[in-house]
């Protein structure tokens, strides 16, 4: 729901906007001419023509830009939910073909999500970011939990697919994306290894086969 500014500090606020304190440099400049006698009788036109030109060529008021975390901050955040999330995946039992998946995945997002260079590489790209959040605050606890109950019901009903199966096939996904996403990392890296090659190419002047020699 917005919130209306009262009167007065909208009128306060226009006191100290640029436009007001512009014009107002523009009305004191009117004043000198007006006290060396260049306005004349209409010395109020000219104070109030400067006052209102300055308040239209001030630039505009620009609204402060949200302070949202960094990508790095998410990740500090994601990290925390990492490891709540393994405090409610060991108190789940799972089948040993899941369990195994989930154990190679879950290893792969904290290898990710380690404090060091591998974390500030996947901090510097934001999709990368918002796939591991995804995968760690929604799609693994989502797919567990839906094994969870849905195991219940099979119980009750034999006969059906086992749930493990889907769960099975979840993990696999979600282990194909987090390495498709590792890979995409590690391309990063050497495209910027190779451009600091290039950069050094460039400023020495030297081709590859200087550089290597």
């Amino acid at each position: 729901m917005a919130i209306s500014k009262v009167p007065g500090d909208k009128v306060l606020g226009y006191l100290e906007s640029r436009k007001n304190l512009t014009g107002g440099a523009c009305g004191l400049l009117g004043l000198v001419l007006t006290f060396a006698g260049v306005a004349g009788p209409y010395w109020p036109v000219v104070v109030a023509g400067l006052y209102g030109a300055g308040a239209l060529i001030a630039p505009p008021e620009r609204p402060a830009v949200p302070d949202f975390p960094s990508p790095s901050a998410q990740l500090d955040e994601v990290r925390a939910d990492f490891d709540r999330l393994g405090g409610y995946l060991a108190d789940v039992d799972l089948p040993p073909e899941a369990a195994a998946r989930l154990g190679g995945l879950t290893g792969l997002l904290g290898a990710l999500l380690e404090p060091g260079w591998v974390a500030e590489a996947l901090a510097r790209d934001p999709e990368g970011v918002h796939t591991v959040s995804r995968a760690v605050r929604q799609d693994i606890p989502e797919a567990v939990d839906a094994f969870v109950r849905t195991r219940w019901w099979t119980r009750l009903a034999p006969g059906t697919e086992p749930p493990e199966r889907h769960l099975e096939r979840q993990l696999d996904l979600l282990r194909q994306e987090a390495e498709r996403l590792a890979a995409e990392l590690g391309e990063a890296e050497a495209r910027r290894q190779e451009s600091h090659t290039r950069y050094l190419q460039d400023r020495g002047g030297t081709g590859d086969g200087e550089l290597s020699a």
